[in-house]
């Protein structure tokens, strides 16, 4: 797990600095296919129930599962979350980031930054023996805090042998929850909005935008449950 955790972190690390105007998400697709070869391992979510890409590439209203395309380009002022799934002898690492494409605005820094504050919070409550339902309640607390809504439907998971496995990990509160226990591999990824947090599902069957238009951000880390908190297992080898 940690040596699948570090190649996901390290192809997303090089895909960070890919990113500018005038990008492709079908290039950023490209590259992750040959970066995750070249590590030793297979890009998880190709061919996951039919996902025809590498990676899932969404920008600006787009919450999750952004098909990448060659008639899709980045702009000055857009935002893009790139979630990469590296397997590696039979483990997975699973990882994702919204970045930048050049100079945001306000609105796009402030659901950015809500988004990468919500991820470190649901982190900060994760430890051996705590109610699973702790990381929804502090999660959806520092959204608030930011002003922004976390989207209900989108959840974290376990992770391990296979990419998503029991149990689910909700950002919402959804009362107690079983406990964490030390050993524990699971992934924390909130996705937050600036308006509705209600997504709908576009006819490729697997694009979900915000239905309101408003930007999305998500931030999302594969982690290990320890007696006194947790091990980031795709911790960023650029900014940490």
């Amino acid at each position: 797990m940690r040596r699948a955790g570090r190649a996901a972190a390290a192809t997303l690390d090089a895909v960070a600095a890919l990113i500018r105007p005038g990008l492709t998400t079908a290039e950023i697709d490209a590259f992750v296919r040959a970066d995750t070869a070249a590590r030793g391992g297979r890009p998880s979510q190709l061919g996951y129930h039919g996902f025809p890409a590498a990676v899932c590439t969404s920008r600006n209203h787009v919450g999750c599962h952004g098909i990448p395309r060659a008639d899709e380009w980045l702009a000055p002022g857009d935002i893009v979350n790139v979630d990469v799934t590296t397997e590696l002898d039979g483990f997975h690492g699973d990882t994702s980031r919204t970045f930048f494409v050049g100079e945001p605005d306000a609105d796009a820094r402030r659901v950015v930054e809500a988004a990468r504050a919500c991820l470190r919070a649901g982190l900060a409550v994760v430890r051996d023996g705590v109610r699973l339902g702790a990381i929804g309640r502090a999660v959806a607390a520092e959204a608030r805090r930011h002003g922004c809504a976390v989207v209900p439907d989108i959840a974290g998971h376990g992770i391990g042998r296979h990419m998503h496995q029991p149990p689910d990990v909700l950002h919402v509160p959804a009362g107690r929850g079983p406990r964490l226990r030390a050993g524990m591999a699971i992934t924390i990824e909130p996705l937050v909005t600036l308006g509705d947090p209600t997504l709908d599902l576009l006819p490729d069957g697997w694009t979900l935008v915000t239905r309101d238009g408003a930007w999305s951000a998500q931030f999302e880390h594969t982690v290990l449950v320890t007696r006194t908190g947790c091990e980031v297992l795709t911790r960023s080898g650029a900014s940490g």
